[in-house]
């Protein structure tokens, strides 16, 4: 099985044996974050396929040297957050997911940053020992290490089970979202949801997304933008939107670790400055 990640502008990337085999056609052509970042001023398939072989020489993505322990790559990023959260005990675990290693379950706040910092919506995976082996050194739990599955549901389930209660976990899909708050309900836990990869989903999903997460990623989603009513909200060009008391709780404690300065205003949400903003919007 090959590894599968999405990436700029939602597009399909499939590596196999460390290389680039394949990749689709991105859905946006700029973003703010990666013109920032790594100067991408049009996103074309030429410049995800040298993104994904950066990613895989720089840091060891979908490779047996894949590096876990990661510097702050954006402020309020879901890593970061997650991060805080558990560093201030407002979260006992995280469910992320990992290349090579599928559902993760980490309160290893280091860890949890080295895993989300620099992937983004990975589709499908499949093991790498030296990744699952890293990961439980630094005290990760591998939900299924024969197969890296990617399933939140089973990971919560599994975080309840080892005894955790306050747990954030992340998702893709609405109905696994819907899922999770039943999930909650059965087991009498607290769950931030976070949601994201949001980009040119439908309307109806992204109310979906609305509906059952705490916290939001925008990504270049016309419909998130349209729909959200946040109660609090972090970046302009691609924000992040807290929706529920949970998660702007775990939004503002995360602002106290960002050094750089913040402007903190009460304001009517969300505030979308049009030429920040990705471009097209999907």
């Amino acid at each position: 099985m090959p590894h599968v990640m999405e990436l700029l502008g939602k597009a399909r990337v499939v590596v196999e044996n460390e290389k680039v085999v394949e990749v689709g056609e991105p859905l946006i052509g700029w973003c703010p974050i990666f013109d920032k970042a790594r100067g991408i001023t049009e996103i074309t398939k030429e410049e995800i396929r040298k993104n994904m072989e950066f990613r895989i020489k720089d840091f060891g993505l979908f490779t047996n040297k894949r590096q876990l322990d990661m510097d702050i790559f954006v402020g309020f990023g879901a890593s970061e957050t997650m991060m805080t959260g558990l560093t201030s005990g407002l979260l006992d675990t995280t469910v992320t997911a990992c290349d090579g290693a599928g559902t993760v379950i980490s309160n290893n706040p280091n860890l949890v940053q080295g895993i989300g910092a620099r992937i983004s919506g990975l589709v499908e995976t499949e093991p790498i020992d030296e990744t699952i082996n890293g990961i439980n050194e630094r005290g990760g739990i591998v939900l299924d290490p024969s197969t890296a599955r990617i399933d939140p549901v089973a990971g919560v389930r599994k975080a309840a089970q080892l005894g955790y209660r306050k747990i954030a976990v992340t998702v893709v899909f609405p109905e696994t979202a819907r899922q999770l708050r039943d999930l909650e309900k059965e087991l009498d836990i607290e769950l931030v949801i976070i949601g994201a990869h949001v980009t040119g989903i439908n309307k109806q999903a992204a109310q979906g997304l609305i509906d059952s997460t705490d916290i939001l990623t925008s990504c270049a989603s016309k419909h998130v933008r349209e729909l959200v009513q946040p109660l609090v909200q972090v970046g302009s060009a691609v924000p992040l939107f807290g929706l529920t008391k949970r998660g702007k709780d775990l939004l503002l404690e995360r602002a106290k670790e960002v050094d750089s300065p913040l402007f903190v205003s009460s304001s009517k949400l969300p505030s979308l400055p049009e030429t920040k903003q990705p471009r097209e919007l999907v």
